[in-house]
């Protein structure tokens, strides 16, 4: 699917320097550097030892928030954002995504199966490294409020036209599953 996802981008209805802007920022998004393969990588790698805090923050950053962070900016600039806009929604996406990793960690370690709606306690079965694990729940709950609210700092030029994204940020945050 991850391929099919470059031919349909291919095809998409904007001017050709943002169409291939947009395939940029998705081929980093998914890529073995700093994108979701490179952090799938280190955080297989990570399972069972003890990492630090910054091993686990790429990791987090590499997986999630860099497809967050992929689809806002896409989206910005599908849409022909300048480049400060553009820097904005990145650096809200980063936040954004830290947070809901944060978020989903803590989740697996405080609610039922059934609440969840899939295997809770499956991070600490397999030893991953997660942010409870190594700050507390929290001081992790803490770390995803001030990621958001610093995320929404990013978005204030953008005035009422942010108040849909902040919500989604709002809801990735205060979820229960």
């Amino acid at each position: 699917m991850q391929t099919q996802a470059y031919e349909v981008l291919s095809r998409l209805k904007c001017p050709a320097e943002a169409r291939v802007k947009i395939i940029e920022e998705i081929a980093q998004g998914t890529g073995t550097v700093d994108g979701m393969i490179g952090g799938q990588v280190v955080d297989l790698e990570a399972e069972r030892t003890k990492p630090d805090a910054a091993m686990l923050e790429y990791i987090h950053r590499a997986k999630t928030a860099a497809l967050i962070t992929a689809s806002l900016v896409s989206g910005g600039l599908y849409a022909g954002a300048k480049d400060r806009d553009v820097a904005k929604l990145r650096m809200f996406g980063r936040s954004v995504g830290l947070a809901f990793q944060i978020v989903d960690d803590v989740l697996d370690v405080t609610q039922t199966s059934e609440q969840l709606g899939k295997t809770a306690g499956k991070d600490t079965t397999a030893e991953k490294a997660t942010y409870p694990a190594l700050f507390g729940i929290e001081e992790s709950v803490k770390k995803a409020d001030a990621l958001v609210a610093s995320a929404f700092t990013q978005l204030d030029p953008f005035g009422e036209c942010a108040a849909t994204l902040k919500e989604i940020a709002r809801y990735l945050v205060e979820r229960k599953k």
